[in-house]
This record gives C-alpha cells, sequence and structure tokens, in this order.
C-alpha cells in the first residue's frame, strides 16, 4: 500500500474545532479517535456530522445490526476498502452473519444465503452500487421485509459507507495493523 496522505495529527497540533470533534467521537460509543475519522478530521464540521450519521446507521439503524454489518461489507468489497472490512467483517460475524457468507462477499463471489432477509439486503445493496438503481422487485420486497424506514436507513448505510470508503482510499487510510481479517485481493 502506498503511504497514508492523511495520517494522524499529533493532539498538540488539533485546532479548537478539531478536538471539540475528535472529543465527541473519543465519548461516543466509537471510545476513540479511529478511521475513518482520522482522515475526517481535517474537516472539523464535516467530520462532526458524518459521525453522527454513522453512530446512527452502525448502532441504531432500522434494520439492526446484523444487516446494517451486511450491507457495511457488501459495500466495503465493491470499494476494496481494507479499513471498512477489517473492521466489520469480524463483528458481522459476531452479529450472526455467517462465515461462508463473509468469505464469499470478500471473495466478490454469490454467497450462500439461507436467510431472506440477509438475501435481500445483499440484493439491494449490489444493485443500488453496481447498477446505481434498485429494481421493482427488490424494492418491493424491501418494504414489505424493512418497511419505509428500513429501506431509507439501508440506502443510507451503502451510501454513507460509500462516502467513507472514497474518503479512505483518496486519502490511503492503511487497514488496522494486525487485522484478524483483511479483505482478499480480487
Amino acid at each position: 500500500m502506498n503511504q497514508d496522505r492523511l495520517p494522524p495529527l499529533p493532539e498538540s497540533q488539533w485546532s479548537a474545532a478539531q478536538r471539540e470533534t475528535a472529543d465527541e467521537i473519543i465519548k461516543g460509543p466509537r471510545g476513540g479517535l479511529i478511521e475513518p475519522f482520522i482522515p475526517l478530521l481535517r474537516s472539523p464540521e464535516l467530520c462532526t456530522h458524518a459521525q453522527r450519521m454513522g453512530e446512527y446507521l452502525r448502532y441504531r439503524s432500522a434494520i439492526g445490526l446484523r444487516l446494517s454489518e451486511l450491507a457495511i461489507l457488501v459495500t466495503a468489497r465493491h470499494w476494496s476498502q481494507e479499513v471498512e472490512w477489517a473492521i466489520h467483517a469480524p463483528i458481522a460475524i459476531r452479529e450472526g452473519v455467517s462465515d461462508a457468507i463473509v468469505h464469499a462477499i470478500g471473495l466478490n463471489q454469490a454467497p450462500p444465503f439461507v436467510q431472506a432477509d440477509e438475501q435481500l439486503v445483499y440484493d439491494f445493496s449490489v444493485q443500488s452500487l453496481v447498477d446505481k438503481r434498485v429494481s421493482d422487485d427488490t424494492w418491493t420486497k424491501a418494504l414489505a421485509l424493512l418497511g419505509e424506514q428500513g429501506a431509507v436507513d439501508l440506502m443510507g448505510i451503502v451510501g454513507y459507507y460509500t462516502m467513507l470508503s472514497v474518503v479512505m482510499n483518496a486519502s490511503r487510510t492503511p487497514a488496522p495493523a494486525g487485522a484478524k481479517m483483511p479483505l482478499p485481493p480480487l
């Protein structure tokens, strides 16, 4: 990997706005200033809004953690985003997504879904990213299974993690050292 373009800033160099943003992240459910907020800290207001949106989408979305983590993995694979994959693959497994599904997504292969809700979230996410639209059939299934708020939250998750992927890919943010589940190369 090439050199990190926006590595961590020493706390002694933080502006007042950066310190306020970092403190909010550290005191929140993440418990620390982690990727993707390290590069985003260069724009404190953007970072604040991004982390608040992410806090909702990651921890309190209408679709729950298991399905949120699945959508995050689909998005991370689409963008070949190593940081998000390294963080979220173990969480997805902990939340009940099977090892086989995580492995297949990592290899960009069709996952062996058993649960209809996981197949739906996968289809919705892939269509959003690859086709840049969601089919009528998938949309109808999403409304029936997730409701309107769930469908909107799913769109938000895919969009939010796309933004984070673009930020970290452009800034070359490295995956956490010693990642237990690195993203397989394609």
